[in-house]
């Protein structure tokens, strides 16, 4: 399907052409050897699904998907064509996920990180070998990165994929993703199965997600297939399978052991979360959202008055509350410092480098914003981003015990197993706080930060008692499903894959619309002054527009539309959703 993959074809058919048994054997490179062991195969598999769903950093190779939904699902902004909803096939970031998933091999300066193609090998050497571990672990991640993409991008090839022959495989029809899941299920079942027999290699270190542990493994499995029915549950009765596996109780059920890919703070090779790039790199390109900040601090609702104390782990502000921004800006609300989504004002383009606000500890192991914690807000920070205190050593989250208490939540609200949501709820909450604390651990390295368990204890239980006194405000079903997913899109801040799925099936969180002249800026943009003259609302307005409607999939990459000759014709994104979504 790329030109790397029949270079790599072509080359292995020479390699076999004519050979006979021993020949040229003095001839093998140990250092390019033409097959893989399963252990060396495996790490590079994991690599390779987090860096095509997570943030994108073009320096290593990592392309990911959350790059475009960040800014779609309002809690990113950037200056590029997904501004607008503006995304189209040729958008580098659509384009390089979809090689790195699909390609033989992609290579940066730490090495092959394709996904499918290695996957795919990985499970037939594990099922040729007998080796049920391997084999069970390469489906769930198989499983797992297929049904992202079929999220993202509706109908993707699958059948096809990766197929060289003479019937025309390597042009892979793009199949339709309501087939593609009951295959991904099966996958999952299958994987289910092997990991309850251990049989041959059983992976160690090599497996950098969960170091070889088996259960970790078969709980995953567990939740993406609950993930996957969830998905499902407009089109299609799921109740009985559902209710089957919360009730079975073998799924994620600890912050620790939950799905995520580590991160370190090594340089050489860089081992950083891709989203730290913004710490080191010459141009600064992520601002944070007004949107998302708002909702944080209480501005706006669902949760009016009650500010979030995650707020100096998730953004660390460069500037003063005082100062003035380098360039005049659209957004600032004393030290945060941001651009809006679809704005053509004055203060669009203008360089903020070192003044905007940037992701913080939580997202991408960036810096804690100790002194917003310490003056209750005001900000008080100098330029120091590319300070060595930050090490961007933050996992990035991909399913976590939260994200299934969350899911357990929206099953009981829309009626499909009975329980306890306020509790479930509550628990999720709880768990979300405790994912703080988790990479607080890995990711604070030099810098001093407090504890949601320890030493801010206080600050979690008000701040969840505040949001429960809101949900026993409200009445049943859709009013309370509105907290359950904007607690949840609040959580996962730092990877958007899930959070677009759930916006589409759910209509929740409600997102900044540009299009609509009641949250137009000056309207929507103005939370109480106080007597700040700083203050969004003591500024001018701000025009933001949008002529698009919100995009229900992703557009087809054009690389694959150009070279692929069975590709469908590209899509309207904006009137094209996945099967799901109803």
């Amino acid at each position: 399907m790329k030109k790397v993959r029949y270079i790599l074809l072509g080359g292995l058919l020479v390699a076999a052409a004519g050979c006979t048994k021993g020949f040229l054997d003095i001839n093998q490179d140990p250092n390019n050897p033409t097959k893989v062991t399963l252990p060396q195969m495996l790490p590079t598999c994991e690599q390779g699904l987090a860096y095509c769903l997570g943030y994108s950093n073009s320096n290593r190779g990592a392309i990911g998907l959350s790059e475009v939904l960040g800014v779609y699902m309002h809690q990113v902004t950037v200056r590029e064509s997904q501004d607008q909803y503006g995304a189209t096939g040729s958008q580098f970031d659509i384009n390089g996920a979809w090689t790195q998933f699909y390609s033989a091999q992609a290579t940066n300066g730490n090495g092959i990180i394709g996904f499918l193609q290695n996957t795919d090998v990985l499970i037939k050497q594990a099922d040729d070998g007998g080796n049920k571990v391997y084999s069970g672990i390469g489906r769930v991640m198989k499983a797992y990165g297929m049904s992202q993409f079929v999220d993202a991008f509706a109908d993707v090839p699958y059948s096809e994929a990766n197929q060289f022959s003479e019937n025309g495989n390597g042009y892979p029809h793009f199949d339709k993703g309501a087939d593609i899941y009951p295959q991904l299920l099966a996958l999952l079942d299958t994987a289910i199965v092997n990991l309850a027999t251990p049989n041959g290699l059983v992976p160690k270190t090599d497996d950098v997600i969960f170091g070889g542990n088996i259960n970790s493994w078969r709980k995953t499995a567990k939740s993406i297939k609950l993930k996957l029915l969830v998905q499902q549950r407009l089109v299609k009765d799921v109740s009985a399978d559902v209710s089957a596996l919360i009730s079975g109780g073998d799924l994620i059920s600890s912050t620790a052991t939950s799905f995520m890919m580590p991160y370190g703070a090594g340089t050489s090779p860089d081992d950083r979360n891709p989203g730290y790039n913004d710490y080191y790199a010459t141009q600064r390109s992520h601002y944070q959202s007004p949107w998302f900040y708002e909702i944080l601090k209480g501005y706006r609702a669902p949760f009016n008055n009650i500010e979030d104390p995650r707020i100096p782990y998730y953004f660390f502000n460069q500037n003063t509350a005082g100062d003035a921004a380098q360039n005049i800006t659209d957004y600032r609300d004393g030290a945060f410092i941001s651009i809006l989504f679809g704005s053509s004002g004055p203060g669009r383009d203008g360089s903020q480098d070192k003044s905007m606000t940037v992701f913080g500890m939580y997202p991408v192991g960036g810096r804690f914003d100790q002194n917003y914690y310490s003056t209750g807000g005001a900000g008080d920070d100098t330029l120091v981003v590319t300070s060595t205190s930050a090490t961007g050593a933050a996992p990035l989250r991909m399913l976590t015990y939260a994200d299934v208490l969350y899911l357990q939540a929206e099953c009981i609200n829309t009626g499909l197993v009975a329980g306890d949501e306020r509790t479930v709820l509550k628990n999720a909450i709880q768990e979300s706080f405790n994912m703080v604390d988790l990479v607080v651990t890995r990711a604070k390295g030099a810098q001093d930060v407090p504890s949601f368990a320890t030493t801010d204890a206080a600050k979690a239980k008000t701040y969840i008692d505040k949001v429960m006194a809101v949900y026993d405000g409200r009445g049943a079903g859709s009013p309370r499903l509105e907290l359950i997913m904007t607690q949840k899109w609040i959580q996962s801040f730092g990877f958007s894959c899930d959070q677009y799925s759930d916006y589409r099936r759910t209509g929740f969180p409600v997102l900044f619309d540009p299009n609509n002249p009641s949250q137009a800026p000056g309207g929507f943009f103005q939370p109480p002054i106080n007597g700040d003259p700083t203050h969004p609302g003591a500024q001018p307005k701000v025009p933001v527009s949008c002529g698009r409607k919100y995009p229900l999939s992703l557009p087809w990459p054009t690389d694959e539309l150009n070279v692929n000759r069975n590709a469908p014709a590209q899509k309207l994104p904006d009137s094209y959703p996945v099967f799901w979504d109803k």
